[in-house]
């Protein structure tokens, strides 16, 4: 039997961490403000994490497993094809990416550069997690193959990779830029490479 209380907690934790640490990063936030803005005692922070990386794992799988969850429905969905599929994926790049002037809501583009170095097994979850995104994107691609609505071309897991780093450098650049360019050129940059 679930603990409720244990899993809204922990919930609670995580949540209160992401919406901080999208706005500072990883390094710049510390457990006593993540306690302080959940109002959750330090003892109980060690109930549920073994330590801070231990936190930003957590912090990285409920993202990401949010994140799958909403591509699997985009898969699942039977009125969108496979085009339609990579449309709605990237106009949610756009949304999540264009909004507050540049700041991303999304973990992914906020901490890569800055966990990579900092934690191996944030590092490994980041990994983990970005090969769950290009799984899904490649399914988009097979899809679009199959049903005519993209044409052949190169293998769908190399196109997959291929458009999800561009876009996620495109996100990189907007937070620099603090404008929609980089992602505008990501779109046509995509127009090429799935017409060809």
């Amino acid at each position: 039997m679930l603990n409720r209380d244990f899993d809204d907690t922990r919930e609670h934790l995580l949540a209160t961490g992401e919406g901080i640490m999208l706005g500072k990063g990883f390094a710049a936030v510390g457990l006593a403000e993540i306690l302080g803005q959940a109002g959750v005692p330090k003892g109980s922070f060690y109930h549920y994490f073994g330590s801070k990386e231990g936190y930003g794992v957590a912090l990285l799988s409920r993202f990401f497993s949010r994140y799958h969850a909403i591509l699997d429905e985009i898969v699942a969905n039977p009125q969108l094809n496979g085009r339609a599929k990579l449309d709605a994926y990237f106009a949610g790049w756009c949304s999540v990416s264009c909004e507050n002037s540049g700041n991303s809501r999304c973990l992914v583009v906020k901490l890569t550069g800055e966990v990579s170095d900092l934690s191996d097994d944030m590092r490994r979850q980041m990994q983990q997690g970005i090969a769950g995104i290009i799984e899904r994107v490649t399914a988009f691609i097979v899809i679009g193959r199959a049903d005519k609505s993209l044409p052949p071309g190169m293998p769908a897991e190399t196109l997959a990779a291929a458009l999800y780093q561009l876009w996620l450098g495109a996100a990189l650049v907007t937070k620099v830029q603090h404008g929609s360019a980089a992602l505008d050129a990501a779109r046509a940059a995509t127009e090429r490479m799935l017409s060809t």
